[in-house]
């Protein structure tokens, strides 16, 4: 099995990577599947099943909404965001849905589209079951697939495998560990961004994968800039007021500040992951990194880098990312970047982690530093709890994006205060974050029944 950078960074939709991006690809790979079986045109009815963590907290993180818009052929990469209201708008007063985009059937929410609150699948707390029946009431065809954090999707059988894909791939620098980094930067002297641009050959020549990241760097600098003004109240009960604006309009008629409180620029930071989280929890484009939960952190620090340290060159905002990224990938292989599995030490403690180690290369870090700086972001959220109110990805999720920006910055600096020796590996951190998500309470695990969900009262 191997991943490549864009497997870790995917352009999409809010909320939620695991409650809409990866129910939306779902439902879009059932349809493909019918189509493929020829099964398409016979189907009259489909069901969607929605089990654990997807029920409990679908409602809120817009899986509903995803699932429909799956079945109907949208992705989220394609999807248009503004358009979604009135599609939505329009299968439920019609009740018709339109399977891929063409063949169109009777849908009835409320006996087609079911929350299993009370139960879950075996493979995964974020598990979903599709069926399709014919005329008779027949089943056609049932998949079953897992929506495993990030926005990945896997079948049945390959969460059985405990595994995303297998992958022929023969990549020149292979690495699953931190300690595999380490040693790559000793045999060979690259950097981890070097070490993760020519495995990168293995799926794409270098020049499209240095555009594809600059693609990434521009959608995430968009959606820094929508956050920045956009005002109004976002969705949801909770009734939550965007504060970005506000913060952005007083940050930047003040100049004078920054010169009186050298500490300005984490209030800088802080806007823009929240800036990206508030168009996140408004179903906003925003890229996916690691997942949409976190989707505020490594944009925040490399606006960071580029802003404060002079980062503004193509080149070396593509090492940043390459760096982020191969840490990301360390943790989906041996750990989780799913909330609902490991709780949020999967979401912001891994993007905190990944943008870490990417700043500290960026500013000069060797091997050794940066795989410390990715460790020193993890060891500091080990068991951070995901409780979102309402089962909304609102409160604490925006603020808990300032807040691991923050932490990822000082994580790189005391790395970079030292030589790369430490105590604790990232390797130990990342089993210590897998057996702290196992050991966890469910209701601690995007479920909204434990922690601050049920301690605040929603309105």
């Amino acid at each position: 099995m191997s991943l490549s950078v864009l497997d870790l960074y995917t352009i999409g939709i809010g909320p939620s990577s695991s409650h809409t991006v990866g129910p939306m690809r779902a439902g879009n790979r059932f349809v493909m599947r019918l189509a493929e079986a020829g099964l398409l045109e016979q189907t009259v009815r489909v069901e969607a099943h929605l089990y654990g963590s997807l029920a409990l907290t679908g409602k809120g993180h817009g899986t509903d909404k995803a699932v429909l818009l799956g079945l109907e052929g949208e992705t989220p990469e394609a999807v248009d965001v503004d358009a979604v209201p009135a599609k939505i708008e329009a299968i439920r007063t019609q009740n018709r849905l339109r399977l891929g985009g063409r063949h169109e059937i009777a849908f009835h929410e409320k006996e087609d589209l079911l929350f299993h609150r009370t139960e879950s699948l075996p493979e995964h707390s974020n598990g979903m079951s599709f069926i399709a029946r014919g005329a008779d009431g027949g089943e056609l065809m049932k998949r079953v697939y897992y929506s495993i954090g990030g926005g990945f999707v896997v079948n049945e059988q390959t969460a059985k495998r405990d595994e995303l894909k297998p992958d022929a791939r023969v990549l020149p620098h292979p690495f699953r560990h931190g300690d595999d980094l380490l040693r790559l930067g000793r045999e060979t002297g690259l950097s981890v961004s070097e070490i993760t641009l020519r495995n990168e050959s293995a799926w794409r020549p270098e020049a499209e994968t240095r555009a594809a990241l600059l693609k990434v760097w521009k959608a995430m600098h968009a959606c820094v800039e929508r956050g920045c003004h956009h005002e109004g109240t976002l969705p949801g009960g909770l009734k939550v007021e965007r504060r970005a604006p506000k913060i952005f309009r007083e940050l930047s008629t003040n100049p004078e500040a920054g010169l009186r409180d050298p500490l300005t620029v984490l209030d800088w930071v802080s806007l823009w992951a929240m800036a990206v989280n508030e168009e996140n929890a408004s179903g906003g484009r925003v890229v996916t990194a690691p997942t949409n939960g976190a989707a505020g952190i490594i944009p925040a620090v490399l606006h960071y880098f580029v802003r404060v340290h002079g980062g503004a060159d193509d080149d070396r905002i593509t090492r940043f990312l390459l760096t982020a990224a191969a840490i990301g990938m360390i943790y989906k292989i041996n750990a989780s970047i799913s909330g609902a599995e490991v709780g949020c030490q999967g979401e912001v403690g891994v993007a905190c982690s990944m943008a870490a180690g990417a700043l500290c290369e960026a500013l000069g870090g060797t091997v050794p530093q940066v795989e410390n700086a990715a460790e020193i972001g993890m060891e500091h959220n080990l068991g951070l709890t995901c409780d979102p109110i309402g089962g909304l990805v609102q409160v604490p999720c925006i603020e808990r994006n300032a807040m691991g920006a923050v932490k990822a910055i000082n994580a790189a600096r005391l790395a970079l205060r030292g030589d790369g020796t430490h105590r604790v590996s990232l390797d130990k951190v990342i089993a210590t974050m897998r057996t702290t998500g196992a050991d966890m309470s469910t209701k601690y695990k995007e479920t909204s029944r434990g922690g601050l969900a049920v301690n605040v009262t929603e309105c």
